[in-house]
Order: structure tokens, then sequence, then C-alpha cells
């Protein structure tokens, strides 16, 4: 049969929202590639998703609903699944309340009409929800606070830039489509610096390196601060368009610039060069999102927000401090938002989980998320769902977290899904389309609610038609070339509502309408340290690191094999060979490991895949301590200590 080429977008976690190319035969997806008229995707895909059809064909792959039956998983019908699921829902609605009732969405997809999930559990109820965000918690919550929103300049402004600061951003493995823009804009004159603890290729594209002692960035953004005002290089208008200026050098002149870049391991001459890119500007800020998952996270961002508005890079072309792009603004919100009666905070679910009492949670449903492995503290948060009364779970693989599951409901993978995907690497928007049906036994998510919604007398639910839908919530800007019709015509169009240059005039939309700067030091963190044994290496700091072979929890390839692996300096485990089998040990938890050394890397830390399946051995989220973050109720997965002990 002759091959169909069909366009689509990716919904996965993941900033670039790509705009794919799917090559169709004989209804199986036999390539997928990027698409050349998507202005970000530029014709190509990441390792992860142009490898996606073997994952769809896999067999991981859901195609029926399962149900639990004397203690196995074990095939239903739709409607055996569903009925139990209406029948559980109403009578632990009866017995308890909606507050014995957890929805959890997390992002394993980004696309829009899955917030319609939320609308049902609202109007069921309203139910026990979650608070925080386990990814960006702690970065959105410093933006928002110091400039009242956390959004980001066009992506394409960066081709102004002189100067371009990849504070612990790692393009090649977590935004790869940002890595043309960078390679333009060096074509245009500008340089690249890496400000990371971790060695990675990120590092082949910058003029200058700084390794910085783990989650000492607040010290390296302050030593830089220093410089500036000892050389007199702030912007002479700051103190216009900033509050609490004097308290922010008074901060900034604590420690002299040498003492701040001894705190943070870095050399003098290193910052003060780094500060001299900030005064010749446009600078702009990348800031990538693994030092904001410290219990000082927020902190750490509001420094780098305070460099960028201090020296004026925050309002010039080619400036700014990018974090996050607003991916809802474009789309109107299918509800009103309704006040839960209970919150679980998502960096502390399994200990919120267990504590809820009067009621407690009887019933969980998970969608668009696998929390066994994704969330920290994994072995207690799958003890939790364990001892969950009824666990429902949608997805298209069997996850841990369905494993664990009392009913299992299959829903599309990227490739047969309907919806509207925003961005929070950009601001263009796109249409997810099925390039091939869903199997017989797959339901999308937006029928799936709304025949649970006909079993549980929701009268008010939304049953329209998907493409109904999909206007509804483009209505804002349809009138502003953004219709349906046009998405279907083009494959990506940009927010009408996306200015080129987020903050203009000098101000910010702050009750003030100035920057608010930090002006106190952040507290102490707190680690536990593993006993020393025999053998074992000193603590290291643990990095939990996304990698090109894995999204989230899927992985693409030939998977982790037997062990996961870890990666050291080997000062860090002398007389060791790589391949080794170690075990890595925190106070937390301990895991089976292949050793791997890389000279590359600071002697005080351990490098390990985030992302690995919890009932194989190798999530390493068991070895986390569950802790939030200072600001947003992020997850502090960084601060984790570990040694490395010989097998």
């Amino acid at each position: 049969m002759a091959v169909d080429t069909r366009r689509t977008t990716c919904n996965r976690d993941c900033p670039d929202a790509c705009g794919i190319l799917a090559d169709v035969q004989d209804g199986k997806v036999v390539a997928l590639r990027g698409d050349p008229a998507h202005p970000v995707t530029r014709g190509f895909l990441c390792f992860r998703t142009s490898r996606f059809p073997a994952i769809q064909d896999g067999p991981q792959r859901l195609r029926q609903p399962l149900v639990r039956r004397g203690g196995q998983l074990v095939p239903a019908s739709w409607d055996e699944a569903l009925g139990l699921v209406a029948e559980r829902l109403l009578a632990i609605r009866a017995e308890s309340g909606p507050a014995a009732i957890f929805h959890y969405r997390s992002g394993g997809s980004l696309g829009i009409l899955k917030h319609l999930t939320d609308l049902f559990f609202d109007q069921f109820g309203p139910c026990t929800t979650k608070v925080g965000d386990i990814c960006s918690g702690a970065g959105e919550a410093a933006q928002q606070h110091d400039f009242g929103v956390c959004d980001s300049n066009d992506l394409f402004d960066l081709l102004h830039a002189r100067h371009i600061v990849l504070w612990g951003k790692n393009p090649a493995v977590s935004n790869v489509h940002l890595v043309p823009v960078l390679k333009d804009a060096q074509q245009r004159g500008a340089e690249i610096v890496l400000v990371d603890p971790i060695h990675h290729r990120g590092a082949t594209l910058a003029a200058a390196v700084l390794q910085p002692a783990p989650g000492r960035d607040f010290e390296l953004a302050l030593g830089v601060a220093r410089a500036l005002f000892d050389a007199g290089r702030i912007d002479p208008r700051a103190g216009t368009f900033c509050d609490d200026l004097p308290a922010f050098r008074a901060l900034a002149e604590r420690h002299t610039m040498a003492e701040w870049a001894a705190a943070a391991d870095v050399p003098a001459a290193a910052v003060a060069d780094l500060a001299q890119r900030f005064a010749a500007g446009p600078t702009a800020i990348l800031v990538g999102w693994g030092m904001q998952r410290r219990q000082n996270g927020g902190a750490i961002v509001r420094a780098l927000d305070a460099l960028g508005a201090v020296s004026g890079n925050l309002f010039r072309p080619g400036g700014g401090v990018s974090f996050y792009f607003r991916r809802r603004k474009p789309f109107r919100p299918f509800g009103p938002v309704v006040a839960p009666p209970r919150v679980v905070r998502e960096p502390l679910f399994a200990a919120d989980l267990m504590a809820a009492q009067d009621p407690p949670v009887r019933c969980l449903w998970v969608t668009a998320g696998n929390p066994v492995a994704m969330l920290p503290d994994a072995a207690g948060v799958a003890r939790a769902i364990e001892q969950t009364e009824f666990v429902v779970v949608a997805d298209c693989l069997l996850t841990d977290t369905a494993r664990r599951a009392h009913v299992v409901l299959p829903v599309p993978t990227l490739l047969e899904d309907s919806d509207l995907l925003g961005a929070y690497g950009h601001h263009w928007i796109g249409e997810s389309r099925p390039v091939v049906p869903m199997p017989p036994g797959v339901r999308h998510e937006v029928e799936l609610f709304q025949d649970l919604a006909r079993r549980t007398g929701l009268t008010d639910y939304p049953q329209d038609p998907i493409d109904q839908l999909k206007r509804r919530t483009l209505a804002g800007i349809a009138g502003a070339g953004a219709d349906l019709e046009q998405l279907r015509r083009q494959g990506a169009v940009r927010s009408p509502l996306a200015d080129p240059l987020l903050f203009r005039g000098e101000r910010v939309p702050t009750p003030s309408g100035r920057v608010q700067l930090v002006t106190e030091a952040p507290s102490a963190v707190q680690l536990d340290v593993p006993a020393a044994a025999p053998g074992a290496s000193a603590p290291l700091w643990l990095f939990s690191n996304s990698t090109e072979k894995s999204q989230a929890s899927v992985w693409s390839g030939h998977d982790l094999g037997a062990r996961v692996w870890v990666a050291v300096h080997p000062a860090a485990v002398p007389g060791l060979a790589a391949g080794a089998r170690v075990r890595v040990v925190s106070a937390t938890g301990a895991i089976d490991a292949e050793l791997r050394l890389d000279p590359a890397q600071r002697k005080d830390t351990a490098l390990m895949p985030k992302g690995g399946h919890f009932d194989r051995g190798h999530s390493a989220n068991q070895l986390i301590a569950a802790r939030p973050t200072d600001l947003g109720l992020g997850a502090a997965y960084l601060d984790c200590m570990v040694r490395i002990v010989p097998a």
C-alpha cells in the first residue's frame, strides 16, 4: 500500500510541542519526522518521539479496560469497567462525601481537553485535588512574585541577544528545538555561557562554562550582583522599575564578590566575566528547571530574576529571564475554578494521602500521570496507593501506578489523540489529530467522561463532540486568526495573545508595577546524609536528570537493561572500575546500579537518569525524601545525598 503522510502535534511533557508528520501504511505508523513547516520544530524530532511507534505497538500498550479480580488485573468490557467505576464513585460520595475522592492529574499529556477531567470532579463533588507542582512549582511561584507573571519573550527574540546564559539548562536533552535558535544567535554574534554543576552536551555550545557547587546558584548570582554594584554597572534606572533596590544591594554586599565566588566554588575571575556580560547586554537568562527543585529553589530563581532586572536586561530585546511560556493563556477554560474541600500537596503525596481523615481518601483517580515512578519517596507513594480502597488509572501504558489500580481505563497515545496544545517552550499552538485510529478497546478521555457523567447523573457536563469542544476553548482567539480551521491548514499558529516582548515600558504586572527584588538569603537546607559503610564513597549530591532516551517514565530504545546506571567522577569511587555493580544508598532507600565513570563531572556529584520504573528497581525517586520547595510547593528532588557502595 502507498504511504500516507498525516500531521499532528506532540502532546508529551516537553517544552517543544513539536509538529509531527507521520507516515502511515496499512493502518500503522511506519515513521515519524518533524514538520518542516513548524517554525520551532524545523523538520526534526527528538530521539524519544521519533521512536515512539515501537511503544505504540509494544507489549505495555493498553488495548482494553482491566478490572482487578482475585488480586489480578484481568480484561473487562467498557460497560463493565465504567459501570463499576460509577457504582463505586456514587457509593463513596454517598457514604463519605466527595472529599473522599481524590483526582490527581499530572502532565503526562498536555492537551487542553484533559482539563475536562477536572470539570467532571468539580461537578461530581467538588472532590479532593492536588496542590503544588513537582515540575515547576518553585520557579513559577518565584516569577509570579517578582514579575507578576511567569511567561517569556518570544523564543526568537534570542536572536537579538549578545549573551545567552544557560543557567542550569541542558537544551540538547530537555529542550532540543532550542538548539538551532541558539546556533542562529551565535551566527549573529551572541556568546553562550553555561552554568551547571553537571557537565553535559550543552557545554559544546558555550564560550564559557561554570560548574558551581550543587545548590549554590544563589551565591553565584549574588556574586555577579556584587560585581555589578562594585563596578557601577547597575542600570541607572533600576530604582524606578525595581522595589527594594537598597535592600537587594545590602544583601549582595554582605560578602565580597570573591567571597560569594568561593561559596559557589567558582573562580572569582569567572564571576567577574559573567558580570561583565550582564553589563554589556543585551543578555538573556534561560532558567533550567533543575535548580528550582531544591528546598531553596524559589530563592535561587528570584536571584536570577533580580540579576536580569537590576542589569536592565529584563526590558531589552535580546534580554529577559525565561523560565516558562504560558501554554494555557490562549485557551478559554471550561468552567470556573471550584474550591476543593481538601488538597493533597503533590510533593508530599504519600504522607498527605495516608494522613487524610474525616473522611479518609477512599478513591484515587489518576489522569495523565504515573505518581509511583515520578514523585519523591516512590516507595511511600506506592504503599499509599496500595492501601487506597479504590484506584482508577486512565493511561495508554501499563505503568507502575496502573499496576496498582483496581480499574485501568485505556486512552489514546499521542498518535491517536485529538486535542489542542500550547507549549511551555514557545508561543505556538497546534492541534493534536489522530494519525491512526484508536484500537477498538480504547476510548478518548472526553468520551469516557461523557459516558461516566451520564452514568452518575451529571446533566450539566458537556456532551458536545470533540471538535465543538475545541472550537469552544479557542473562542477567545478565533477572531484573531487562530481558529480550528487555520490550525488545520497551517499546523501551528503563533498565539495572538503573546507579545514579542513580555514587558514594555519598564513595567511589570505586580501590584506596584515594579519588579520585586529578593532581599533575604535563603535558610540553610535540611539534608539527610546516609551513614558511612565499609568501602562506601563520601556523601555525593544526587542529580536525577532527564535523558535523551526517556520521556518521564516512558523509555525509548533499549530501556535501562537489568540495572539503572550511576555516573561519578573516578576520584569519588577510588578502586572501582567502570561497569562495576554498586549500590546507591540514601537515607531513604537504595538501588543496585551499574557504575559509570566520567572525569568531566564534579567529584561531589552522582548522576542517575530520571524516570526509571519503580517495579524494576530503576527509579531514582525511591532514594529521594519527600520535601517541598520554599515557594510553589515544588519537590526538592536535588537535595538528596547518596553514597556509592560496592555490591
